[in-house]
């Protein structure tokens, strides 16, 4: 199971004014254990975008990244880790900055 330890969350500013919703990148900072596939000793954490609309709110999209490197991991979380990330979203968007 994924252990949040920190994290930042930004508001993405539409620059256009195309796109419906707020957007906001969250970067989550994971500890997961030895024995999980996710593990690396580098570390890693959740690049992710989360959208806040009247119609549809939720996670848009997430990278696992390798921390010391900034590596893209290419792996998918489960279903139960994905709705532990789209609930840590729902939870914390209120704490944004605007950049």
């Amino acid at each position: 199971m994924l252990n949040f330890t920190t994290y930042t969350v930004d508001q993405i500013k539409d620059a256009f004014g195309i796109l419906t919703g707020q957007r906001y990148e969250f970067i989550i900072d994971v500890e997961v254990e030895e024995d999980d596939e996710l593990y690396t000793e580098n570390g890693l954490y959740i690049r992710c975008l989360y959208l806040v609309d009247e119609e549809k709110t939720g996670l848009l999209k997430y990278e696992l990244i390798e921390k010391v490197t900034n590596s893209y991991i290419d792996l998918e979380l489960e279903d139960d880790e994905l709705q532990a990330v789209e609930n840590f979203c729902k939870e914390h968007v209120q704490d944004e900055t605007v950049k």
